[in-house]
């Protein structure tokens, strides 16, 4: 499995207040994140799994929304996160 509780914790360290703040927006996305290049690359190899690249679709909306939350809630704490992850460019 690609995504253990390991793999969990520390992208929740780093971009959380804390290993167990699964909650925080900045968590979420950074974790929505992992999981959007993981299935990227999933889709590079097998182009026809139309299952994968719904739940790409998915993922991608989900992190979309929790954006424009954070976007609105607090606009620093926005840019903090898109320049630590890369996502615009």
């Amino acid at each position: 499995m690609y995504l253990t509780s390991e793999v969990k914790s520390e992208i929740f360290a780093k971009h959380g207040k804390s290993a167990q703040d699964t909650g925080s927006a900045e968590g979420q996305i950074a974790l929505f994140t992992y999981r959007i290049n993981h299935l990227t690359e999933h889709l590079k190899k097998n182009r026809k799994d139309f299952n994968t690249e719904r739940s790409l679709v998915l993922l991608v909306g989900k992190r979309k929304s929790l954006l424009d939350y954070l976007k609105k809630k607090d606009i620093t704490r926005y840019r903090a996160i898109i320049a630590e992850l890369g996502l615009r460019k």
